[in-house]
């Protein structure tokens, strides 16, 4: 029997592809499935109102990475439709005014001059090497899908996300406001997003479960489809979870 909507929402430079492997694997337990797109929004809030206006009055919310912080907003300007959220690889912390910000806005513009001057799949190329398991970076036919992806995806895209990423809000108090069922996953060798950091989400918010997914990076969606697929099939239904992790 199938249950609610859910609604998927992508990070940064990522389509429906990222959630390809879901859209197929979860068609039996939801109702339907609504994957989200951010076109030119260059804010948090944007995006989420943007998400809000297309979904149904209630439905289940997962997100992926930014996507993540696009949820937590979207829990923030409408709890009350929310059934339940799935955060997968992502985080809830501003950006802050220290040396390390300054990598990250250094990193991020960097980056942009890339897809500027070379193309996106030129910028996917140098990007993705992060974002994977180790192990994972000669597997061609991963790669390509997360280059295919990100080519999809042009410049104007790119810098409206980075300055939404910039100007991120601090969702951590939001999290002590959350009381529907949650499910707090990520890689466990996730280099951008690490396991430390889903330990204190998943603390933080009441009825949540953390998970994490072995021998895998940030990109859990493509690089472990049948750990995310279960991890997500037991959030919706109630199932108990494979890969918990204690707190």
């Amino acid at each position: 029997m199938k249950g609610e909507t859910l609604v998927l929402v992508p990070g940064l430079l990522c389509d429906s592809g990222v959630w390809q492997p879901q859209l197929q694997g979860l068609d039996e337990v939801a109702a339907s499935i609504l994957i989200i797109e951010h076109g030119l929004e260059d804010s948090l809030a944007g995006m989420a109102s943007s998400a809000l206006a297309g979904a149904p009055a209630r439905f289940a919310l997962a997100g992926h990475s930014m996507g993540g912080r696009v949820a937590l907003e979207i829990f923030r300007q409408a709890p009350e439709r929310v059934t339940r959220l799935a955060l997968l690889d992502t985080g809830t912390t501003p950006l802050g005014k220290d040396a390390a910000a300054a990598a990250e806005r250094a990193g991020r513009m960097r980056l942009l001059e890339i897809a500027r001057r070379e193309g996106m799949r030129a910028m996917g190329r140098d990007w993705s090497r992060g974002m994977v398991h180790p192990d994972r970076l000669r597997d061609a036919k991963l790669m390509d899908a997360i280059l295919d992806l990100i080519e999809r995806s042009s410049p104007e895209q790119f810098e409206a996300q980075i300055k939404a990423l910039m100007n991120r809000p601090d969702a951590t108090p939001l999290l002590a406001k959350i009381h529907v069922p949650t499910l707090v996953l990520c890689g466990l060798e996730d280099a951008v997003s690490p396991l430390d950091r889903h330990r204190e989400i998943a603390r933080a918010i009441d009825r949540s479960v953390l998970v994490g997914i072995p021998g895998c990076g940030h990109m859990s969606t493509l690089e472990r489809p049948h750990g995310v697929n279960g991890a997500l099939r037991a959030w919706l239904t109630g199932g108990q979870q494979i890969h918990r992790v204690s707190l």
